[in-house]
């Protein structure tokens, strides 16, 4: 088995900074109860959702535009036997431009095939960017996806 961490990308007829400006707009595409401020470097958040999954992330690095990254500072999945498995893991989104177009890189680095929560957590990774923060970024409203 690799140790490979969960990816996924998207190409956008947005422009950076409509892509960059929707991932900062976390309570518009992540669906769940969003608490805490999501705008700049060394804010904490937390995320919700309902009984099964909490979950508090720092943002530790932003450059407008291009990169934003959340440590995820604590964890409680209730789905699984180790509760904690996302604590420690880094949420990644880097955004490029080319061709006309815009590539979102969304990475969750920590979150491999080793883990429990690898098949359930990618699916809903997969759902969040590739339906509702693509949503959000195309037409200015997230998609309920659960």
């Amino acid at each position: 088995m690799t140790n490979t961490n969960y990816n996924t990308r998207i190409l956008l007829n947005k422009s950076a900074t409509e892509v960059f400006n929707a991932i900062m707009n976390v309570s518009g595409w992540w669906q769940g109860e969003i608490n805490g401020n999501t705008e700049k470097s060394g804010d904490v958040f937390t995320y919700r959702m309902k009984e099964f999954h909490f979950s508090e992330q720092k943002i530790i690095d932003i450059i407008p535009n291009k990169k934003i990254v959340w440590l995820v500072t604590d964890s409680q999945l209730n789905f699984i036997k180790q509760k904690d498995e996302w604590t420690g893991t880094k949420i990644i989104f880097e955004i490029s431009e080319m061709d006309n177009q815009t590539e979102l890189l969304f990475t969750h680095e920590g979150l491999n095939p080793a883990i429990e929560c690898y098949n359930d957590c990618s699916n809903g990774w997969e759902k969040l960017i590739t339906e509702s923060l693509y949503s959000l970024i195309m037409t200015g409203k997230g998609k309920n996806v659960f």
